[in-house]
């Protein structure tokens, strides 16, 4: 059998000797190990960068043989009904359920729930730390932006676009919603199918210049996402004064673990515990570029975000007060230096230092007060889903429906 070429490495890569830096000791003792990867690690990163999702990836391309608009309406009805509802199930399909219908013996269902829990009591200030240190952090990684800008991401709206990832958020955040028939589950594999046909369409245009970046939406990139929803989001709860124990952080580890295989993320990627994401976190960073024209725009258009939004009382007033607020967030987590990279005005932390205070002492006492702590989750969950409904505004609550401009759309 003739031997496989192995694949070039991107030039977004930091090359292997300037990945070797070494560990302050508080993180080595820390994490009980480097934060630098081995050459072993280092190649599988380098050969992530060149791998999709090959059980969605394989659909996708039965669904353009089989005719793409009949083979969406079969896949939405599977996603939502099953396979067996199906006459005469195409194989592709049944290959793809297959590998979905039996959850892996790793998933513990009550500690997935768990983690949903606790994301209901962090209320808002879950969407401070996504929003202003995981997604405005993110655009500082230029390598994850191009799809995002081939896309028309800078043209459809941050609003629009950030809503509807909060939807999906929102959805995996259900209780039991990431079962096989909760909703976070068929939102997410509505997701993993626009990623798909994305990463398909992307690959093929010219300006897609792969000796630079890799495959569309790879393993990494995807990799690096779902970390900021689990490693990212608890280390920003800290920071902004939400104590977060041992067994919250395994919880949330766990569902978002859950939540990224259903996704399509290889399982040798989904770690279980904090300390192994904040390493494979890092690696993911030893394969992006520094920031560069796309991370100013798409942070200026997050940034004015909140100029958009729509609210029953004094909209103007409230507006503002969330534009200044969000920076004030974002310059407290990224600081001086990287809020210039990003394009955005120096602010003050105003904002994080008055309220860090008070929540903690918030959250401390709920520890001893249980009814405090459950009202707290309800409380939280309205929060949450209020500030979906000012990002959408007037519009449909829904998760990325592809207009005919978008790659991912299908006729």
């Amino acid at each position: 059998m003739q031997a496989v070429e192995p694949k070039p490495i991107p030039s977004r890569v930091r090359p292997f000797e300037k990945t070797q830096a070494p560990t302050p000791w508080y993180m080595k003792t820390l994490l009980k190990r480097d934060m630098a990867p081995t050459a072993e690690e280092y190649d599988r990163l380098i050969a992530a960068l060149w791998q999709g999702d090959g059980p969605m990836d394989t659909l996708v391309e039965w669904m353009f043989e089989y005719g793409p608009g009949d083979a969406k309406a079969l896949i939405e009805q599977a996603v939502v009904k099953g396979v067996g509802t199906i006459e005469d199930c195409p194989q592709p399909l049944l290959d793809f359920f297959e590998t979905l219908e039996t959850p892996p013996a790793w998933i513990d269902q009550e500690l997935v729930e768990e983690g949903v829990r606790f994301i209901h009591g962090i209320g808002i200030t879950a969407e401070y730390v996504l929003r202003d240190l995981a997604l405005m952090g993110g655009y500082l990684l230029s390598g994850f932006n191009q799809s995002l800008v081939l896309t028309g991401a800078l043209n459809k709206g941050a609003a629009k676009r950030i809503a509807e990832t909060g939807k999906w958020w929102i959805d995996c955040t259900e209780p039991y919603g990431l079962t096989r028939y909760g909703v976070g589950f068929k939102s997410t594999i509505h997701v993993r199918m626009i990623h798909s046909l994305v990463r398909r369409n992307l690959a093929k245009k010219p300006q897609w210049d792969s000796s630079k970046w890799g495959l569309p939406l790879s393993q990494i990139d995807m990799v690096a996402t779902y970390l900021g929803f689990s490693v990212v989001l608890l280390g920003g709860l800290r920071k902004l004064g939400v104590p977060v124990t041992p067994r919250e952080s395994k919880a949330v580890m766990h569902l978002w673990a859950y939540a990224c295989w259903i996704m399509g993320v290889e399982e040798k990627w989904l770690v279980q515990t904090e300390r192994e994401g904040i390493v494979l976190l890092n690696h993911t960073y030893m394969t992006q570029s520094k920031p560069d024209d796309t991370s100013r725009e798409l942070a200026q258009a997050l940034a004015d975000e909140p100029l958009e939004r729509t609210y029953k009382r004094f909209e103007k007033l409230r507006r503002q007060f969330s534009y200044h607020q969000h920076l004030s967030i974002s310059q407290y987590f990224l600081g001086d230096k990287k809020m210039g990279d990003l394009g955005l005005p120096k602010s003050s932390s105003w904002y994080a230092l008055l309220s860090t205070p008070p929540r903690f002492a918030s959250y401390a006492s709920q520890r001893f007060n249980p009814l405090a702590r459950k009202a707290q989750q309800k409380h939280g969950r309205r929060q949450q889903k209020a500030m979906l409904g000012a990002m959408f505004g007037q519009s449909e609550h829904g998760v990325i429906a592809p207009d005919e401009h978008h790659p991912a759309h299908v006729q």
